[in-house]
């Protein structure tokens, strides 16, 4: 029998808790057990609920031996998995302490960094197998070719130019991530910005022969911002659309105050950078801001894109409270809104 100090230090506790006897069954199960389980877990036999082979195996151990142990179990609902860690301790009694630690996160953010480092890995050993591969050539009879030598440094330069961008992305991803919650408070003119942005694009603008159409009013209202993280939100968004959309001929960049906008308290800047291009279907529309997702891998390459442009934009507009809204269809272009807060 359990006493009613436990039972109770059971009941007040926030996570899943189990006890169960020496034969596995469930002796008592706290309200938040219950809620996971639902309340036929109530005195049932526990490998009945937990039937994976790696928690069945602890369980065994736990039952078997007398000792603590620990395994992790997922509970799939509908298209969402969460990750339980299970803690097994001695409790009173003979009897052992199942703890539910919703660890779904610390997973996530685990298996987000594996291949974050898996994708920079790749990312970097192309290049590098190109250069080296390069420079073995021009210490061998090519080296005395002037044709060949001119054209593999050509080759060189362009992939160190890509590892460099690369570099100064993943620094720049760096940067942002690590003030995303300090919300900047600097007033900031995004006509200002805008300008500044297509000033510092303007060669790449002329080489593409494009057509712009800007249509930003001098007078938007100021708001809190962090100047240089929005020059660079739009030169991302602007760069991207006169890489993918230069097709088109055309690219039109409008800018206009909303005072209301789903998601937002109050007023806001809403603005757009829309490209004629081939467009992309809305089924991969999600993941565009996924780091190092890429639609078309071989033409992001060719375009000396690194994949993370668009991360870097949604988490500067995550620091200003704002957001990014993706739109595009084949054959119609794409339209990237940027909403961020006036107050």
């Amino acid at each position: 029998m359990t006493d009613s100090t436990t039972l109770a230090l059971i009941s007040a506790l926030p996570q899943p808790i189990l006890l169960i006897n020496s034969e596995g069954f469930v002796e008592v199960a706290n309200q938040p057990a219950r809620e996971l389980f639902g309340g036929r877990i109530q005195n049932a036999q526990i490998r009945a609920h937990l039937r994976q082979p790696e928690i069945l195996a602890m369980l065994e151990r736990v039952l078997t031996d007398k000792r603590d142990d620990s395994a992790s179990f997922v509970m799939a609902t509908g298209n969402h998995e969460t990750v339980w860690r299970v803690v097994a301790r001695n409790g009173v009694a003979g009897m052992f302490v199942l703890s539910f630690s919703d660890i779904s996160d610390i997973e996530a953010a685990e298996a987000q960094r594996r291949d974050f480092v898996a994708n920079v890995s790749h990312e970097l050993r192309s290049p590098l197998t190109v250069l080296a591969g390069f420079i073995e050539t021009l210490q061998g009879p090519a080296g005395e070719d002037p044709a060949a030598r001119t054209e593999f440094l050509g080759i060189m330069s362009e992939q160190a130019a890509r590892m460099s961008g690369l570099v100064a992305d993943l620094l720049s991803l760096s940067r942002v991530e690590a003030v995303e919650k300090i919300r900047p408070r600097s007033p900031v003119s995004i006509s200002a910005v805008l300008k500044a942005t297509l000033a510092a694009l303007r060669p790449q603008i002329e080489t593409a022969d494009i057509t712009l159409n800007y249509a930003v009013p001098d007078d938007l209202p100021e708001m809190p911002g962090d100047y240089d993280q929005l020059v660079q939100v739009f030169h991302n968004l602007v760069e991207n659309a006169l890489k993918y959309g230069a097709a088109g001929g055309r690219i039109d960049i409008e800018a206009t105050k909303v005072d209301v906008s789903p998601g937002f308290d109050g007023p806001a800047l809403r603005v757009s950078i829309r490209d004629y291009g081939d467009g992309v279907e809305p089924v991969y529309i999600p993941r565009l801001t996924e780091r190092f997702y890429r639609v078309d891998k071989a033409r992001s390459r060719d375009s000396g894109g690194t994949g993370l442009g668009l991360a870097i934009v949604k988490h500067i507009l995550s620091r200003h409270r704002g957001r990014l809204v993706i739109r595009s269809r084949p054959n119609e272009g794409a339209c990237f809104e940027a909403i961020l807060p006036l107050t």
